[in-house]
């Protein structure tokens, strides 16, 4: 189907973290690792390529030539894994530009990308892809144009080695899609409260409940994420419309996804829990499955 003008949709093909856990206990909610797929206005951006950019790149090989946007938040493993998998950047013809922040290490996304195709990690280097890739190192806090109406804002989230988050605003809508971060204890981050602003759709890195969170048997302060709970303290203290809860954690089965979506729909009513196929249309303000 080609890009039509007055378009706002967001695709998830991708919504675990850590690693991909497909099995008959995911089925529902899905276990490929992040990628998010917006359609704004004439443009496709990314966001992230996990193992669900792979999904992403079969479904686009009906569409070509393709140009998209790409956004890396980061790249830890669950964030990259699936761009080497990813079809369309080996086919002449094709355009992507790709966008993410120099590691603390100064490594830029180019090197990252590259890095996790030399031998003995992968047989093909990223040389051999025969699509136009452009590189461009953005910094947390910097915003990007695409095209002349399409602004995507950035700023730096709490996650070990660090992580951006990204707002993307068109025609007085907006989407956050802010993963992986983690919370504080003591008051709401301002960085993550200013992507969330108002959005139409805020998409949040819960990757645990405040039980797992807090376990004394096996905490997991530090490990860079949140959870369900302060997603919907952040929902209602940046006035966002929409929440989804992304970024499962891959021990969370259907069941467990399950309960996560009703204790998160009593506290903010309309909100989702992303699963693989979800599509929502911030224009017609619905979310299907398609």
């Amino acid at each position: 189907m080609p890009i039509i003008k007055e378009k706002f949709t967001i695709r998830f093909w991708g919504v675990r973290g850590s690693i991909a856990c497909p099995g008959q206990s995911t089925v529902r909610y899905g276990g490929n690792t992040s990628c998010v797929e917006m359609r704004v206005g004439n443009h496709r951006l990314i966001f992230d390529g996990g193992t669900g950019l792979r999904v992403l790149g079969q479904t686009l090989l009906a569409e070509m030539p393709v140009t998209a946007h790409m956004f890396f938040t980061h790249s830890h493993w669950d964030h990259i894994q699936g761009f080497p998998f990813f079809v369309p950047a080996f086919v002449p013809g094709n355009q992507f530009t790709i966008y993410g922040a120099i590691a603390p290490n100064g490594s830029t996304i180019e090197q990252r990308l590259n890095d996790q195709m030399l031998h003995p990690n992968f047989p093909v280097p990223l040389q051999i892809m025969g699509a136009d890739l452009e590189f461009k190192d953005i910094e947390a806090g910097e915003t990007v144009m695409v095209g002349d109406d399409v602004r995507v804002e950035s700023a730096l989230l709490n996650h070990p080695g660090e992580a951006i988050g990204y707002r993307v605003n068109w025609e007085g809508h907006a989407a956050a899609y802010i993963t992986d971060t983690e919370h504080f204890p003591d008051y709401l981050d301002e960085n993550v409260l200013w992507l969330a602003r108002n959005a139409d759709v805020m998409i949040y890195d819960a990757t645990y409940t405040n039980e797992e969170y807090y376990s004394e048997r096996s905490s997991k302060v530090g490990w860079g994420h949140s959870t369900w709970q302060e997603a919907v303290k952040i929902a209602k203290a940046a006035n966002v419309k929409q929440l989804v809860i992304f970024h499962h954690d891959p021990l969370h089965d259907d069941n467990f996804m399950d309960q996560i979506k009703e204790n998160t729909a009593r506290q903010f009513p309309g909100s989702i829990v992303a699963w693989e196929g979800l599509e929502i249309d911030l224009l017609a303000k619905t979310a299907v499955v398609s």
